[in-house]
């Protein structure tokens, strides 16, 4: 795949092969946790892999899109994603982005979820994770970086999950409706037709796919258009762009979706994301910091 930039729209729904190399954690392994500090351009990917630690992503700077075989996240400022070891994900990103990781091994991340979530990023959260990635790669564990650290824990522990997940289905017919629709959010199709393009029934449509994603179709479709439309708000996009161009009647029916979904009102939701992202400029990353997944 290229470095385009791909949306929820474009991003191919393919099945991936389970094989994907190893991307070793850098850094003083004796450490439980062990941090990191990368930018990437916009557009840029990286390919699927996996690392032996788990992984808790926050962008300081920007929006990206994580995949898994089955299933997509939107990780924007004012959010982070736990991926536990040995999980393969890709990583798209959507703007530049300035991106902090956190490497946990299996004690320090221990009542951490087993499988990828985003979470809902504190204030005091961004503020210890700021202060963790300037540490030295041989901090002391048991003086007041460790302590330090250990907070920094106990605080993603208590992070709110946030719904910003689109499950992807298993069979190939599936996966080539659902990147039909995708690519034409914008298009309010009846499900009927969907089905007779398949050759089968709307109701053995839903079972497939409920079986197969865990959610109905009509809530995937609105899940779909709900990543989409944060992508283009972390772009900058006005709320009344986004709502006409993912086909909404108006641009209070597309609030109301998002405040459904989110407990937030898309203008509110844009307001936190500027303003994550102006509180972490001056954790710039410094010149000649080295790029790495």
């Amino acid at each position: 795949m290229d470095n385009a930039v791909r949306s929820p729209a474009t991003a191919p729904l393919r099945s991936r092969a389970p094989a994907a190399p190893e991307s070793p954690v850098q850094g003083d392994l004796s450490r439980a946790v062990v941090m990191r500090r990368t930018a990437y351009a916009h557009g840029h990917h990286i390919k699927p892999h996996w690392h032996g630690r788990a992984q808790f992503v926050f962008a300081v700077e920007g929006t990206m899109q994580v995949r898994t075989a089955r299933r997509a996240w939107i990780v924007p400022p004012s959010r982070a994603l736990w991926v536990p070891a040995h999980t393969v994900h890709e990583i798209h990103m959507y703007s530049a982005v300035k991106m902090h990781s956190l490497y946990v091994n299996d004690a320090a991340g221990a009542g951490m979820p087993d499988s990828c979530v985003v979470l809902n990023v504190t204030p005091l959260l961004r503020e210890l994770i700021v202060r963790a990635v300037a540490l030295p790669a041989t901090y002391d564990e048991r003086g007041d970086d460790g302590l330090l650290v250990r907070l920094l824990m106990a605080e993603i522990r208590r992070l709110a999950p946030c719904a910003l997940d689109l499950p992807l289905p298993e069979s190939a017919d599936l996966t080539r409706l659902c990147e039909r629709i995708l690519n034409d959010l914008s298009t309010r199709r009846p499900c009927g037709l969907d089905a007779e393009d398949m050759h089968t029934s709307a109701r053995t449509l839903y079972r497939r796919f409920l079986r197969e994603t865990g959610i109905t179709f009509a809530r995937w479709k609105q899940q779909a258009r709900l990543l989409e439309s944060i992508r283009r708000l972390a772009e900058g996009a006005p709320v009344t762009t986004v709502a006409i161009d993912l086909g909404y009647e108006s641009p209070s029916a597309f609030s109301t979706m998002f405040r459904r979904a989110l407990g937030i009102a898309p203008r509110a939701f844009t307001t936190d994301m500027q303003s994550a992202d102006s509180e972490r400029r001056p954790a710039a990353i410094a010149p000649g910091a080295r790029i790495a997944r």
